[in-house]
């Protein structure tokens, strides 16, 4: 017994056994494995948080897209809605004109009489007013004859029911408007019913 209390106290005075140096060596390795454990901690929550912004980021610029569509679709139907109505007001009266030209027509078939009476001259002087009057009031509000006669055959105004040979008239030409074809404002409401020169020779 005595032996080993004085091996302690030598092992103590050479240092080789130090419980308050065990001790201390012993804190040292805690603290390094809870700063570890921290560090990683923080780590973690670091790439958390990165990782949760760029979702955020990725979302936001999704919302801002689908935004940007929806403001220009809506103002694509904006638009379209105003040139609707746009035209809807200006060619609000094409309907009741296009239902007026066969009158225009019976007034024009009617004005045409060949070698008439004095009685019928009288009254074809008072029904000319009158048909006057209409044209005037139509022209007013947008009506206008279509040029027929002496003009090139165009496809989107005339209407060919009928091709001649003509050794005078250029090809393509029409020598006879056989009704009167006519524009509302700048749409062709019916187009001239027309007959046209056929001569190939001369252009």
């Amino acid at each position: 017994m005595a032996e080993n209390v004085e091996e302690k106290k030598e092992k103590q005075e050479h240092g080789l056994e130090n419980p308050s140096l065990e001790t201390n060596q012993s804190d040292e390795a805690a603290e390094k494995s809870a700063e570890t454990e921290t560090s990683a901690s923080e780590k973690t929550e670091t790439e958390e948080l990165e990782n949760e912004i760029v979702k955020l980021q990725k979302e936001k610029e999704d919302l801002h897209q689908r935004l940007l569509r929806v403001a220009a679709d809506f103002d694509n139907f904006r638009k379209r809605t105003r040139t609707e109505k746009e035209e809807l007001v200006k060619y609000a009266n094409g309907n009741l004109i296009s239902q007026i030209l066969p009158i225009l027509d019976n007034f024009q078939l009617a004005l045409d009489v060949k070698e008439p009476s004095d009685d019928v001259k009288k009254f074809l002087t008072g029904m000319e007013m009158i048909y006057r009057q209409l044209l005037q009031v139509l022209e007013q509000a947008g009506l206008a004859a279509i040029n027929a006669a002496g003009e090139t055959f165009d496809p989107q105004k005339h209407e060919a029911v009928m091709q001649v040979e003509d050794e005078e008239a250029a090809d393509n030409t029409i020598v006879e408007e056989l009704r009167r074809g006519y524009m509302f404002k700048d749409k062709v409401i019916r187009p001239s019913m027309v007959k046209v020169a056929r001569n190939p020779g001369k252009q």
